[in-house]
């Protein structure tokens, strides 16, 4: 399917199975054990940096000169209390980049028996994803496992990479090992890339074989009040779920919400298992985080989609490692957007003025 594809597409795909293969092995594994803690106090696993080291080393190997928004940095396994988890990070990611090619994968894209690194070469990768972001030139955008607290329950995750140029999202790719192949079959096959190119579409890859398997691709299809349900998180802390369900409300959504950790949301969404996510922030100033939603921004608008904050304004990709003052996010089919958009303003005049009466 991506013989014909950009080059940067099938690179991305290839970097993100591997790093598929190897989250799902030390889910196997079971490293919670290991799990350090961020400040934030959501866990990080050993995955998280070994995954990223595998993205970045291809990634700086065949872009060199492209920066790299990422989630993690290696301070934490350069110290002396790091070195036991630095040896596994090592080797992990060695483990994954040295593993024979699959169809479609090229070596001089830094893959394959011959391409083992050292730990310092493994740890600067892991630090390539330090770029603060901009207005202008090329850069991605990585989570390398996005909804770890999904991740360490063994349900949904997504590995998410995304390319931006001159502040528009241009690719993006999301691999979720977890996601069913087809929602209508929860018990069945299991594992699931999703590929957007602007103005090429976006696809459903198997995780198995992605640069040779059969493309599924994808459109959000038409719903109706009856048909239409939410796609929101799992976490509380994440979304303000009353909120949602003000707006579903509004709407006429009598379908219950479908809940799930990570970007999976947008691949559902541009599937069609969903008809809209919404994510409204929980705190005051809280600001999104650009590798949380470009990919998923491309893939949206590539299945037909729209997607916007909460105010209908466009996702500003341009103003560093956040969102910046977009407030909240929308996404939905062309015909729903304009409606949840409209719900989603008049909830929020019900919650401002029940506030100023409680303040009376």
């Amino acid at each position: 399917m991506l013989a014909n594809a950009l080059r940067p597409a099938s690179i991305a795909v290839a970097a993100v199975r591997r790093a598929c293969v190897l989250t799902a092995s030390v889910f196997n594994k079971l490293v919670k054990q290991e799990t350090l803690t961020k400040d934030d106090k959501s866990p990080v696993t050993v995955g998280d940096y070994s995954a990223q080291a595998v993205i970045n080393t291809v990634l700086g190997r065949t872009f060199p000169s492209d920066p790299i928004v990422g989630e993690e940095d290696a301070t934490d396994l350069r110290t002396p209390s790091g070195t036991v988890l630095r040896n596994r990070i090592v080797e992990l990611a060695n483990e994954t980049l040295t593993a024979e090619l699959q169809p479609g994968e090229k070596e001089e894209w830094g893959l394959g028996p011959n391409h083992s690194r050292t730990a310092d070469e493994l740890l600067d990768a892991i630090d390539r994803g330090n770029y603060n972001g901009g207005r202008t030139g090329r850069m991605w955008t990585l989570d390398p496992i996005d909804g770890t607290k999904g991740f360490l329950r063994g349900e949904q995750y997504a590995v998410c990479l995304a390319l931006i140029v001159d502040s528009r999202v241009e690719l993006g790719v999301m691999g979720c090992p977890n996601l069913p192949v087809n929602a209508a079959d929860p018990t069945g096959a299991r594992g699931c890339i999703f590929l957007a190119v602007r103005g090429q579409g976006a696809y459903q890859l198997p995780l198995s074989n992605p640069l040779a398997g059969p493309a599924e691709r994808l459109a959000i299809p038409a719903f109706s009040a009856e048909t239409l349900n939410l796609l929101e998180s799992v976490e509380k802390a994440h979304a303000k779920l009353s909120f949602n369900e003000r707006v579903a409300q509004l709407l006429g959504i009598t379908r219950a919400p479908t809940r799930m950790d990570s970007q999976a949301k947008y691949c559902s969404l541009a599937r069609g298992d969903g008809g809209v996510y919404l994510r409204m922030p929980t705190g005051v100033g809280y600001k999104e985080k650009i590798w949380d939603h470009a990919p998923g921004a491309i893939l949206v608008e590539e299945a037909g989609g729209v997607i916007t904050d909460s105010r209908g304004e466009p996702l500003d990709f341009g103003l560093g490692r956040t969102l910046g003052e977009n407030h909240g996010v929308v996404a939905a089919g062309k015909e729903v957007h304009s409606k949840v958009i409209k719900a989603v303003k008049r909830a929020k005049e019900e919650e401002a003025k029940a506030e100023t009466a409680e303040g009376h």
